[in-house]
């Protein structure tokens, strides 16, 4: 049913009426997230950051949390706790396979490692 009324513009997709546009200063989600509100990762990172008093040797140190949850862990896996052992085996592979993998074989060298190894001796040779 067409509009009496003659646009200027044409009404599609991602071009909504001008009168149903979003007023200047006015907000898209008025009561979206408030602002100062974290996600869980930044939580966890700020409380695992925190420090706590722990005897050691007979001293107080202060580590954070991070550091005395990894030492009990280690800790445990030293005295044989199965599921010790097994969520540290899984957190070294999970930290070794995000590291970069070097080459296998590092006398083996790749096509442009060659052809730099090449320019270099032929800069050696024409300064002799």
């Amino acid at each position: 049913m067409p509009s009496d009324k003659k646009r200027d513009y044409e009404v599609d997709y991602g071009k909504p009426p001008r009168q149903t546009r979003f007023q200047p200063g006015q907000s898209g989600n008025p009561r979206g997230r408030p602002s100062g509100s974290q996600n869980l990762s930044t939580l966890l990172s700020q409380v695992l950051a925190e420090p706590v008093i722990i005897v050691e040797h007979g001293r107080r140190r202060r580590i954070t949390k991070r550091k005395a949850i990894v030492t009990q862990l280690i800790n445990r896996s030293a005295k044989a706790d199965l599921k010790a052992i097994q969520l540290l085996m899984t957190m070294l592979r999970d930290i070794e396979s995000r590291s970069d993998p070097g080459p296998a074989d590092p006398t083996v060298f790749a096509e442009a490692d060659q052809q730099i190894i090449q320019r270099i001796q032929a800069r050696l040779r024409g300064q002799e």
